[in-house]
């Protein structure tokens, strides 16, 4: 009797000591962005092209070639819209429906990828593509293959969940980061993905205590602060974070620089703007560098 009992409990401390193996093995090492985007760095790109490029002739929004074209004369992050196929199948896609950016119509959450893939892509000039709209996959497999950095929008209609593990299935968590709009987004970000690097908003001093009220470390945070100008101490209070900040001027002050003189991009990086999201990439990029 001595001897089972002996036997099993060896038995026993073999198989925890192998779980423990497997576990340690197994586990998911934090993404190599989470270093990369440190205010006290200045080597990773800062520019961030919205949509994957906007208002390019013959290149359509949230378009794979899109993304090869710019990424051909810039350095740049990339910030993509993902949506769902009705056969779950997750696609690059900003609106509910595929009216405007493509020549087809209809509901995206209604048509299977395979209806998708009868239509072409269609730039901001009206102007058809012979461009498709990429699987959210295939991007993910060009990105790796490039080391081309996504900041990866969720729209409302997709589980994040979904997303999250499309990344780790692609083994693309050194490429990506989430995006996310308001706390719960951001802490349910990080209890599926504590190793990625997390979008966060961060508009305000309000916006960004209470952000660290969670349980979410400074370092997963790269802070998107708006599409206004913030306060000067708002940056700075980062910058001590050691946290990167993204101002959003796609919109009103992207017209700004247009009308009164691409420097304002170098004016508003002055005051404590680490990375400019834009629709005027090439513009932006060549002001600020």
């Amino acid at each position: 009797m001595k001897r089972f009992i002996l036997l099993f409990v060896a038995i026993c401390l073999f198989s925890c000591k192998d779980s423990n193996v497997e576990k340690t093995t197994s586990a998911v090492k934090t993404s190599k962005l989470i270093e990369v985007f440190k205010a006290t760095k200045v080597d990773y790109p800062n520019i961030s092209v919205h949509r994957g490029g906007k208002g390019l002739k013959n290149y359509p929004e949230n378009c794979l070639e899109t993304l090869q074209y710019v990424n051909d004369s810039i350095s740049a992050i990339y910030e993509v819209d993902i949506a769902q196929t009705k056969d779950g199948k997750l696609i690059l896609m900003h609106d509910n429906s595929i009216d405007r950016t493509t020549n087809g119509s209809g509901s995206v959450k209604y048509m299977t990828y395979n209806q998708l893939k009868k239509y072409n892509l269609v730039d901001d000039f009206g102007t058809v593509t012979k461009f498709k709209i990429p699987l959210f996959s295939k991007v993910l497999e060009w990105c790796k293959i490039n080391n081309v950095i996504l900041t990866v929008d969720i729209k409302r209609s997709v589980k994040q969940e979904d997303v999250i593990n499309a990344i780790k299935d692609a083994k693309a968590e050194h490429v990506c980061i989430i995006i996310t709009y308001d706390i719960v987004q951001a802490q349910s970000a990080y209890n599926l993905a504590p190793e990625l690097l997390l979008s966060v908003s961060a508009r305000n001093h309000k916006e960004f205590d209470r952000l660290l009220e969670t349980n979410i470390p400074v370092e997963n945070m790269l802070a998107f602060t708006g599409t206004r100008l913030s306060n000067k101490s708002l940056y700075k209070r980062l910058h001590k974070e050691n946290i990167v900040c993204i101002l959003g001027t796609l919109g009103n002050l992207d017209r700004q620089a247009e009308a009164r003189g691409d420097g304002l991009y170098e004016q508003w990086k002055n005051k404590g703007v680490d990375i400019i999201a834009t629709d005027r990439p090439f513009k932006a990029y060549k002001a600020i560098n």
